[in-house]
């Protein structure tokens, strides 16, 4: 399997593309600001053809180029129903003054929906280049935050996990932005996070890979002591 990434734009997301081999179709995962030339750049080098665009969530710094790559192939974009709106509209999930700071660095600040959208579901199965991908609902960073599950037998995984803003390497996503919820994040977190297989790699939106045994082990948001404290806080606000 050949699974390329970058990270890209001011916020240095981590674009992803992933094929069964080099020459083969490939999925393009979170193309943010600033990814669509280094996408160009991957699938030229390794004489990929892209099939398919994938979103872990509606956020800006994961969503920027989506359109211009997924009309600029011809291929649908698939992205939690939860967060397809963001598509169109991703400043209502973002921080005042996004739109100023992109405009003053001269991005663009208008969006639109590429041509074609898909949505997904809990549990949803898509088979795209040859890879069978299973869509994982984790709210609490978006309310469409995902997991993107890919068994990937090599290296001694089990599977690759797209976490998207979710879970990094030390840390979990933040819920203080517009659409954020702590509450959900932490069910997220007790219910499927900690049920993910030890043998998994990790893929996150940002920063370095880890593996689920490593975070199980040492992050500090998913030792028990910290998940037990913050659901009684929550049931007693």
């Amino acid at each position: 399997m050949l699974i390329a990434s970058f990270p890209a734009g001011p916020w240095q997301a981590n674009c992803y593309l992933v094929a069964a081999a080099a020459g083969a179709e490939c999925v393009i995962i979170d193309p943010g600001v600033d990814a669509a030339e280094g996408v160009r750049s991957v699938v030229a080098e390794h004489e990929l053809r892209p099939v398919a665009v994938l979103a872990s969530h509606g956020h800006l710094d994961h969503t920027y180029a989506i359109a211009d790559l997924a009309d600029g192939y011809g291929v649908p974009c698939w992205i939690n129903g939860a967060d397809r709106d963001l598509l169109a509209d991703p400043f209502a999930a973002m921080p005042a003054g996004v739109d100023r700071m992109l405009a003053d660095s001269g991005y663009r600040t208008e969006f639109a929906e590429p041509d074609r959208v898909e949505t997904l579901a809990d549990g949803d199965r898509l088979t795209l280049a040859g890879l069978e991908f299973t869509h994982v609902a984790a709210p609490g960073h978006t309310p469409g935050s995902s997991l993107l599950r890919l068994p990937y037998a090599e290296d001694g995984f089990s599977e690759v996990i797209f976490s998207g803003d979710v879970l990094f390497a030390g840390s979990i996503g933040r819920t203080d932005l517009p659409r954020g919820n702590p509450t959900r994040m932490l069910e997220t977190l007790r219910t499927t996070v900690i049920g993910l297989p030890d043998s998994a790699a990790v893929l996150p939106g940002h920063g370095s890979q880890t593996t689920v045994a490593r975070e199980l082990a040492a992050n500090p948001y998913l030792q028990p002591e910290h998940l037990q404290q913050e659901k009684e806080q929550g049931e007693h606000t």
